[in-house]
C-alpha cells in the first residue's frame, strides 16, 4: 500500500480521446506534497507517513504546529494528512512528491469534503417522493410524513431520513480512471466529479477495489526522479557540446591546412609566373638585339 498525496481542485473541464469522444474530466493541482513525519511499528503501532500540502503564513499557524514542521525542517503547510503505507513503502522525511506518483489509466478514490447546502427538506435531502398533491392533504405536500412510532418505542430511531444538513460531510468516490497528467504544471486528469467545492483540498490514493498498472513508481513519485532524469539529460547535452567543439577544432585544423596548402600553391604560382615574365623580358631584349646589328 502506497502514500496517497493531497491535490487541489482546480474545476471540471473535458478532454478528447483519439476517437473524437468527449470525457468530462475534473482537474487537480499538486501544490509541494511533502513529507513531515515517518510513523513507525514500535513508536506508534502502525507504520505511515505525515504528508503536508497547500502555502499558508507562518503567522497564522499556531506555536505547537509551527515547531511540529521545525523539528522535521519542513517550511509550514496550510494541511497535514496521515497514510498508512507498508513498510518497504515509506519516505525519508522532507522528500517532495511529484505528479508521476499516479500513471495515465490508473484507478484511484478521491475523498473529500461535499458541498455545504445548507438546512434542506426530506425531498431535496433524501429524494423523497412527497406528499399527494390532491383532496385531503393540508399545506404539507412536500413534507416527509411521520417519523415515529407512538408509545412504542415512544422516540424517533437514531439515523432516521429526516430534514436536517444537505451536504458538508466527507465523501469518497472510487474507481475514478486517470485520464490525463500534466508534468510541467502538476496537474491531474481525473474522468468524473470529485467531492467539494473550487479550491478545496481533496485526498487521492490508489484504488481499493482496483490493482495498481505495472508502470506505477514504487515506492513513490518523487521530484528527484526528475531532476536525476535531468542530470542525466544535460550531461547528454554537455556530451553533445562537447563533440560539436571537437569538430569545430578538427574543421578548423582540417581549414587551416587547406589554406596553408593553398597559399604554398599560390607562391608557387606566382613565382612561376614571375619567372615566364622575367623569360619574355630576355626574349625581347636579345630581339632588341638583333635588330640593332
Amino acid at each position: 500500500m502506497r502514500s496517497g498525496l493531497i491535490l487541489k481542485k482546480i474545476g471540471m473541464t473535458r478532454v478528447f480521446d483519439d476517437t473524437g469522444i468527449s470525457i468530462p474530466v475534473t482537474i487537480l493541482k499538486l501544490e509541494e506534497n511533502q513529507v513531515v513525519k515517518i510513523l513507525n511499528q514500535d513508536k506508534n503501532g502502525y507504520t505511515g507517513i505525515q504528508v503536508a500540502s497547500g502555502k499558508v503564513k507562518t503567522k497564522n499557524i499556531s506555536k505547537a504546529i509551527r515547531g511540529h514542521f521545525a523539528k522535521s525542517k519542513v517550511e509550514p503547510k496550510r494541511i497535514i494528512k496521515e497514510f498508512r503505507v507498508h513498510e518497504d513503502m515509506l519516505i525519508d522525511e522532507g522528500k517532495i512528491f511529484s505528479i508521476n506518483h499516479f500513471s495515465v489509466g490508473q484507478k484511484v478514490d478521491v475523498s473529500g469534503v461535499s458541498n455545504g447546502k445548507g438546512f434542506s427538506g426530506g425531498m431535496k435531502r433524501h429524494n423523497f417522493a412527497g406528499l399527494e398533491a390532491t383532496h385531503g392533504v393540508s399545506i404539507s405536500h412536500r413534507s416527509h410524513g411521520s417519523t415515529g412510532n407512538s408509545q412504542d418505542p415512544g422516540r424517533v430511531w437514531k439515523g432516521k431520513k429526516m430534514a436536517g444538513q444537505y451536504g458538508n460531510v466527507n465523501k469518497t468516490i472510487q474507481n475514478l480512471t486517470v485520464i490525463q497528467i500534466n508534468n510541467e504544471d502538476e496537474l491531474l486528469y481525473v474522468k468524473g466529479s470529485v467531492p467539494g467545492p473550487k479550491n478545496s483540498y481533496l485526498v487521492v490514493k490508489d484504488a481499493i477495489k482496483s490493482s495498481l498498472p505495472e508502470n506505477v513508481i514504487m515506492p513513490a513519485g518523487l521530484k528527484e526522479n526528475k531532476k536525476d532524469n535531468k542530470k542525466l539529460q544535460d550531461d547528454k547535452v554537455e556530451v553533445k557540446e562537447d563533440d560539436v567543439k571537437t569538430s569545430e577544432v578538427e574543421n578548423d585544423e582540417i581549414s587551416s591546412k587547406k589554406t596553408n596548402e593553398e597559399i604554398k600553391d599560390s607562391v608557387e604560382d606566382v613565382s612561376i609566373l614571375e619567372d615566364a615574365q622575367d623569360d619574355k623580358t630576355v626574349n625581347k631584349e636579345d630581339k632588341n638585339w638583333k635588330l640593332r646589328l
